[in-house]
């Protein structure tokens, strides 16, 4: 059976607390097996035999609001997309592999087109640079992440709906994956 993350926008930020065996339930109400969570951001790894992100995220996202009483936008990525999302390097490293920098990835509900990607590559500057690839934005900050130059409000609306996560907690996601299968 396929093996999922759904990462949900905004959980355990902006003053909505839920806790994680909270989300594992609404999940396993909707259906979902092997449900287990992630770090509380927001992370939930499941199966499905469904093969339809675009209904899964849908299925997730009722889900949520009948439990919560409001809306929590989802993005479902497959195990396999989640191990390629982990390799991607699309900066440039240090001498022992490392980015020079901390990497976001924004999860994008589809793969943007040309215009999407020039308006995102306007906010590069010497601390923010970015790339695209795939239904996912690239977000390098050279430093931390309050030397960052981005226009909050401006970046927000450039990059659309989304949800981000820090790579490190991708890649430890993706190391979790393969030791679950």
């Amino acid at each position: 059976m396929p093996r999922y993350v759904a990462f949900l926008r905004a959980v355990n930020v902006g003053g909505r607390t839920i806790k994680m065996e909270r989300l594992r339930e609404v999940f396993t109400s909707a259906g979902f097996t092997g449900v287990e969570t992630f770090i509380a951001s927001g992370n939930v790894i499941f199966d499905s035999r469904s093969t339809s992100i675009p209904s899964l995220e849908r299925k997730i996202e009722a889900a949520l609001e009948d439990a919560l009483g409001y809306e929590v936008q989802t993005f479902v990525r497959r195990g396999e997309d989640l191990k390629a999302i982990a390799e991607h390097q699309p900066f440039p490293v240090d001498a022992a592999g490392a980015p020079v920098g901390t990497i976001y990835v924004c999860f994008l509900r589809s793969a943007p087109d040309a215009a999407y990607r020039k308006q995102l590559l306007t906010f590069r500057t010497d601390v923010d640079d970015f790339d695209v690839k795939g239904p996912q934005a690239y977000w390098l900050v050279r430093g931390n992440l309050l030397d960052s130059k981005a226009d909050g409000p401006a970046f927000g609306r450039a990059l659309g709906l989304t949800t981000m996560r820090n790579r490190n907690t991708i890649v430890r996601l993706t190391t979790k994956l393969s030791k679950l299968t």
